[in-house]
């Protein structure tokens, strides 16, 4: 009797002990995620550093292989002519074609493509009649593309001069051959607005730091950059092209490369310009999308890590560390929420002191938080770019206090709608909307 009434104590004790150790780690997530990308960072610089990511070799045109520059355009009027017009001026290598996969535009792309044919030899154009989206087109241009390598180039993106000469030194070794892709380091372009400060200190963060830091332990990364990727083309067909029924094309594709054993690379030392969102509105859609992809490719690849963890035991961080980041955002979402109430509750019982004492514990774990934050976004802003965009630490607590909050916030929302997708009841048409465009250049 009374040795089952000792191990009923220690059965109950070790399952309080359970439920402890994992609320700590999801309390501790943000704090523990920061230094882990922190230190992941700094040994990508110290310990992981290729020569390929502080210089890079020239490639002569006649050993130069032949590069797709690939376009998928839906009305992108504003800016396709830009585009198509730098890449031909301003990029240093010979061996390159344009091809812009035009997705059932409405507006005046397909009369700016027909004339801009005319001046630019190497463009060609695939006019596609109904609009299904970026997935579609690119997949539809993949079988165009004269080129072995493929760049995937969004319509408001201009890569640096030296990008397309600079990516190929990523493949031109005996040890890149199970290379997939290169993708290349975002530099926020309109920064006039205070969002667009903001992002240009979160880009720094997740591309500055957690790709570095991705690649520091795995040699790889969970994630492409859409708008500027170069991809080689036989493994784009390995694969079967991207996955139409996904909300984040790129997220998407390179965890199926990694599961059949390929490597996506980071490439820091080639950068290119992009827009992003200047209005609340447009930055929320744009993390909704974000967190859907990042969920759908999750629940995709779940059954396979569970059933098969040795054999994916190289991609076993990325996915403990999406279930992680997964979990946290419903726990972030429900334990808000329980103290927003028990909050209301103790002030309208009169109990002033648990409601001090409810304010002070939070301001201790929210300065933590911060801290931990705010040296992943100084090791970024030092790494990326040698320090250029230090300047932009100041926008690092409008980062902290907003954009962290916002991740939970889509992921939750988005939770639902990625499950239907991956059962085949959330897929619509696929169409796609292209966001306000403005120009890259002269800025």
């Amino acid at each position: 009797m009374s040795s089952i009434f000792i191990d009923s104590i220690f059965k109950g004790s070790l399952i309080d002990t359970t439920i402890n150790i994992i609320l700590l780690i999801l309390c501790l997530y943000p704090v523990i995620g920061a230094f882990f990308w922190f230190t992941g960072s700094l040994s990508y610089r110290f310990l992981k550093t290729h020569k390929r990511d502080e210089g890079w070799e020239n490639i002569l045109p006649a050993d130069q292989p032949l590069i797709t520059i690939m376009i998928p355009a839906h009305n992108e009027e504003v800016m396709i002519e830009e585009t198509i017009t730098y890449l031909f001026n301003e990029i240093n290598y010979t061996n390159f074609e344009v091809l812009v996969a035009d997705d059932g535009s409405t507006d005046q792309t397909g009369a700016i493509l027909a004339r801009l044919r005319k001046q630019y030899p190497r463009l060609r154009t695939i006019k596609i009649l109904k609009n299904k989206g970026k997935a579609h087109a690119f997949n539809i241009g993949m079988y165009f593309a004269k080129g072995e390598y493929i760049l995937s180039n969004d319509a408001d993106t201009i890569p640096e001069p030296d990008a397309l000469m600079k990516y190929m030194n990523f493949f031109m070794h005996d040890l890149d051959m199970n290379t997939s892709a290169v993708t290349a380091n975002m530099d926020v372009q309109n920064r006039t607005k205070i969002l667009g400060k903001a992002q240009t200190v979160e880009f720094s963060s997740i591309v500055g730091v957690i790709k570095r830091s991705q690649t520091s332990i795995n040699d790889s990364m969970y994630a492409y950059s859409g708008a500027n990727t170069l991809y080689r083309k036989s493994f784009l067909i390995d694969v079967g092209g991207f996955r139409q029924n996904r909300a984040t094309e790129d997220i998407s594709i390179a965890w199926d490369h990694q599961m059949i054993g390929a490597i996506p690379r980071f490439a820091p030392n080639i950068v290119f310009h992009m827009n992003v969102p200047e209005s609340l509105k447009d930055l929320y859609h744009q993390r909704k999308r974000w967190a859907q992809g990042g969920t759908e490719v999750w629940l995709t690849n779940i059954k396979k890590f569970l059933l098969h963890p040795i054999k994916h035991r190289y991609q076993m961080s990325m996915f403990i560390d999406s279930t992680l980041s997964i979990i946290w955002s419903f726990f972030f979402m429900i334990t808000t929420a329980v103290f927003i109430i028990a909050m209301l509750v103790f002030l309208l019982m009169g109990n002033y002191e648990r409601v001090f004492h409810g304010i002070v514990m939070s301001f201790i774990f929210v300065t933590f938080e911060l801290l931990a934050g705010f040296l992943q976004l100084l090791a970024a802003l030092i790494l990326d770019h040698h320090a250029a965009k230090l300047k932009y630490l100041i926008f690092a607590p409008l980062y902290m206090l907003f954009f962290w909050m916002v991740n939970p916030v889509t992921v939750v929302m988005t939770f639902v709608p990625a499950l239907k997708t991956i059962f085949g009841f959330g897929f619509g048409s696929g169409t796609w909307i292209s966001p306000e465009r403005k120009s890259l250049q002269n800025k």
